[in-house]
């Protein structure tokens, strides 16, 4: 029986995972999520009658993180494929560039401390706990959403300056999975990051008029980018490209540590 393990699968992505995951009642599915209840009571609803288990786990909480390993342990002796999705996307910091946003020097500050803390940070405890886990399960892979925002040649080509603060700490944490798998490439382990695309997921539902007006100037340096771009996808067309994705990647590809897109290369959108 494979073992999946998905943080941050209340919504979006997240829960799109769990949804496309659990069609098989052959999955072990677990959504780690910081309500508990909420999302029990939405996959009873949504999804009913799937090998679904809901676990509490705040990637910012190391001693809840350990709790929840615990947990999942209860259900199986290994995780095969662990996808760290969950992330901080901030709305503040969304739409100007960090020149601007320096301007309010103490709230860029709190803004990138928080990118920092939930993108790197977390992630980094939740790989380090769940390492054990890992070790046992048969697939022993290890993904993190990611993002294009974060390709240094992206930005530098295309002017892409907003959004710095989650940026840079996508950034970080994909030097971060390099590290892990330069440590644990030895053991069979694959970490890989992949960027789920331009997926519309709500996160800017509440913006202002000049913050949609900012919005529309870098879609139109997308369309430049990616001529065929025609907006956000579907978190299901997201998931399924993915999937697709995490099940052709493999250590000996050539796979190990690597930055990649839905397509399983550089075209991010």
């Amino acid at each position: 029986m494979p073992s999946y393990v998905i943080t941050g699968a209340s919504r979006g992505i997240g829960f799109e995972f769990l949804r496309q995951l659990s069609a098989d009642n052959a999955n072990l599915v677990v959504g780690l999520v910081r309500d508990k209840p909420t999302t029990e009571a939405k996959v009873a609803k949504e999804l009913p009658g799937r090998n679904i288990h809901i676990i509490e786990g705040d990637i910012t909480d190391y001693d809840g993180l350990k709790k929840a390993v615990a947990e999942v342990a209860k259900l199986t002796d290994g995780v095969d494929y662990l996808i760290a999705n969950a992330a901080v996307v901030s709305p503040w910091s969304a739409y100007d560039g960090i020149g601007d946003l320096a301007q309010s020097p103490k709230e860029l500050e709190k803004d990138l401390v928080e990118s920092f803390k939930v993108n790197v940070v977390g992630n980094i405890h939740l790989f380090s706990l769940f390492l054990p886990l890992v070790m046992k399960g048969n697939a022993k892979k290890v993904i993190t959403i990611t993002s294009g925002m974060a390709d240094i040649e992206f930005i530098s080509t295309y002017d892409i300056a907003p959004a710095a603060p989650y940026s840079i700490s996508k950034a970080g944490m994909n030097a971060a999975v390099a590290k892990f798998s330069a440590q644990y490439k030895k053991d069979g382990i694959l970490f890989i990051g992949i960027s789920p695309g331009m997926v519309d997921t709500g996160h800017y539902g509440n913006a202002t008029e000049e913050q949609l007006a900012e919005a529309v100037k870098m879609v139109q340096k997308f369309s430049t980018y990616a001529p065929f771009f025609n907006g956000p996808i579907t978190p299901e067309e997201s998931v399924s490209a993915i999937l697709d994705v995490i099940t052709h990647a493999d250590i000996k590809k050539g796979h190990a540590g690597a930055f990649v897109s839905h397509y399983g290369n550089k075209q991010w959108l």
